[in-house]
């Protein structure tokens, strides 16, 4: 007698606030499809049609998205289960724009994504963000009606804050998630890197880009795509070369000192610094290639790390092409999700919808 095993159902997703797609590529890393991305940047448009030929891409502010325009993409398979995932921008949330009294209009973002949780239910949700979501001030209430409304729309959630580095990214990159489910409780991914886990020491600066052919700043490579590398002054070339491997500002002789910094002046000491070989990166942002925004100097050549090398310190993977100027490649990079952190997630999402399915 032949038996049957259970089908496991097929998770499809419609990534909001796709940008260049570091979600979705670690989601589809994890077995999930993704059928539509939506996102109003040009260039982070045209880096996520690129990579991702099979799904479709509506390239539209959300308040201006209805219902209608989605519907037609979600077909009328019972069998599918549907992944929303809303990674919304995140600087309204953060915590210099948290401590300001004047509202930043793009928090309500998330609050037109409920418009879409309402009207359609997807089985599963995954919304990311910085952990000042969860944290507003009297003036941002986003999170709170989020909660309320996902009450109300019968899910199990689970939420808390995370660094990067605990699912073997190599940055110092603390975030926030919440997942939700109505098929059933579900929970937080567990860690893989770190103390007590299967990867006790954390991803490096150097397992991730010491391969990559050697630059000059302003100069790019002309094999490997999106390896640029932003050009230096040469007063900012005297300064790097007198930064040493995981140095700053600090190490300069007064010569070099902006005058911004001299006297007492504290600061942030990671401007003008250099990364570490053998520990993870500080978080990225949206300059990860400019050495006087942070420390994105390189851990060894006299340059800013190039938008290539800031995209392996996001886990991109090394096919994976960009569109636009250096700024813009920069500015998409940076507003990723790690790729390792969303195939985690991905993977907790596909082991739950199984779980569920064999004890249906």
């Amino acid at each position: 007698m032949t038996t049957t095993l259970p089908t496991v159902p097929l998770i499809k997703c419609i990534d909001f606030f796709c940008g260049a797609g570091g979600t979705s590529a670690g989601l589809m890393r994890a077995g999930i499809q993704i059928v539509v991305g939506i996102d109003n940047d040009s260039d982070a448009a045209a880096t996520f049609r690129s990579n991702f030929p099979r799904a479709s891409l509506l390239e539209s502010d959300i308040r201006e998205l209805t219902e209608t325009d989605l519907e037609s993409h979600l077909g009328d398979n019972e069998d599918d289960v549907w992944l929303f995932s809303a990674c919304a921008p995140c600087q309204p949330f953060t915590r210099h724009r948290l401590s300001n009294e004047s509202q930043d209009d793009r928090a309500d973002l998330l609050l037109e994504f409920l418009r879409f949780l309402d009207a359609f239910v997807p089985d599963l949700l995954f919304i990311e963000n910085v952990p000042g979501l969860a944290s507003g001030s009297e003036s941002f209430g986003p999170f709170r009606e989020l909660l309320e409304a996902l009450g109300t729309l019968e899910y199990w959630i689970d939420y808390d804050e995370f660094n990067c580095w605990d699912f073997g990214v190599p940055q110092k990159r603390r975030r926030f998630a919440l997942v939700g489910s109505r098929l059933g409780p579900i929970s937080f991914p567990s860690k893989t890197h770190g103390p007590g886990t299967p990867n006790p020491e954390y991803s490096t600066v150097r397992q991730w880009i010491s391969d990559m052919p050697g630059i000059n700043a302003g100069q790019q490579h002309q094999s490997v795509p999106n390896h640029q590398a932003a050009d230096l002054s040469d007063l900012n070339l005297k300064r790097i070369r007198a930064t040493p491997e995981g140095g700053s500002r600090r190490d300069w002789p007064d010569s070099l000192t902006l005058d911004c910094h001299s006297g007492n002046f504290k600061g942030y000491s990671d401007v003008y610094g250099r990364m570490r070989w053998d520990a993870p990166a500080s978080a990225l942002t949206t300059r990860c290639i400019s050495y006087s925004n942070g420390r994105f100097g390189h851990p060894s050549q006299d340059r800013a790390i190039s938008a290539r090398e800031a995209a392996s310190l996001q886990t991109f993977p090394r096919s994976f092409r960009f569109s636009g100027s250096l700024n813009s490649v920069a500015r998409q990079v940076g507003n990723a999700v790690p790729v390792l952190v969303s195939q985690r997630f991905g993977q907790n999402f596909v082991t739950h919808v199984k779980a569920r399915s064999t004890t249906s």
